[in-house]
């Protein structure tokens, strides 16, 4: 197993988050998935196929929920992952993390009470075995593109 490089992914992660269509009401987050030997298996952003789809969703939409490689690689996300939706027809992001097997998470800022009071994907994470790393370094990066929303 190769020992990822999380500042390179979580700027992949950021330049993706980039590519978001800016709206009112919705961060932009990007993600990205890594095999344990280095292998970018998949990227997905905020709004990338429809107007609800968040960053995580859409790299694992990508992927056959059985893709071996997925119970040795780590996501990178912008932004820990959503552990609510407001549309309840889909799945929060961190139970689809659970459901895929992915072992490891990297985020570069947990998620302010802006449209969710209490997120709490990293403590989900955290109770199921889930390694999560934060890059407190990378936060103003990956939050640049949401400067027109309340961040407190």
């Amino acid at each position: 197993m190769t020992e990822l490089d999380h500042t390179y992914w979580m700027n992949r992660a950021i330049d993706l988050a980039r590519e978001c269509p800016v709206v009112e009401g919705a961060f932009s987050v990007g993600a990205v998935i890594v095999s344990a030997d280095g292998e970018e298996i998949s990227t997905g952003y905020s709004r990338e196929t429809d107007p609800k789809i968040h960053a995580e969703e859409s790299a694992l939409d990508k992927l056959a929920p059985n893709d071996p490689r997925l119970a040795a690689a780590t996501i990178y996300s912008t932004l820990e992952p959503c552990s609510e939706r407001s549309t309840k027809t889909r799945v929060p992001c961190t139970d689809r993390i659970l459901q895929a097997g992915i072992p490891v998470v990297v985020i570069a800022w947990r998620e302010p009470s802006t449209f969710v009071e209490d997120c709490i994907g990293v403590e989900k994470l955290q109770e199921k075995g889930v390694k999560v790393i934060e890059l407190p370094d990378l936060a103003d990066a990956a939050m640049s593109m949401n400067r027109h929303l309340d961040l407190s």
